[in-house]
């Protein structure tokens, strides 16, 4: 099984949500219908900028807790690796 630690942000760029599941598009999902936790419901925190994947669940809570000690401007530095850009990577899912 597949374990995913994602990185959201809203329209602005300006909030950042890290989470961790295995099933990434059924939880990306529910943070756009807004069926989540509230902070991404508060802060409409829908757009996935950035995604690791591992197999094991503990090296994936661990990599979720390290991110979300990091400071914005490393988290910044993190997703433009992948995505330079700030795109919605999850877009062609739904095309």
């Amino acid at each position: 099984m597949n374990y995913y630690v994602y990185i959201l942000t809203n329209k602005t760029n300006r909030v950042l949500y890290i989470g961790v599941t295995n099933n990434l598009e059924r939880r990306l999902y529910e943070h756009r219908n807004e069926l989540a936790d509230s902070f991404t419901k508060r802060y409409h925190v829908h757009k996935l900028v950035y995604f690791e994947t591992t197999t094991d669940i503990r090296t994936a809570i661990e990599r979720e807790k390290q991110l979300k000690g990091w400071l914005r401007v490393k988290k910044n530095a993190l997703i433009e690796t992948m995505n330079p850009k700030w795109e919605d990577l999850s877009t062609k899912w739904y095309e």
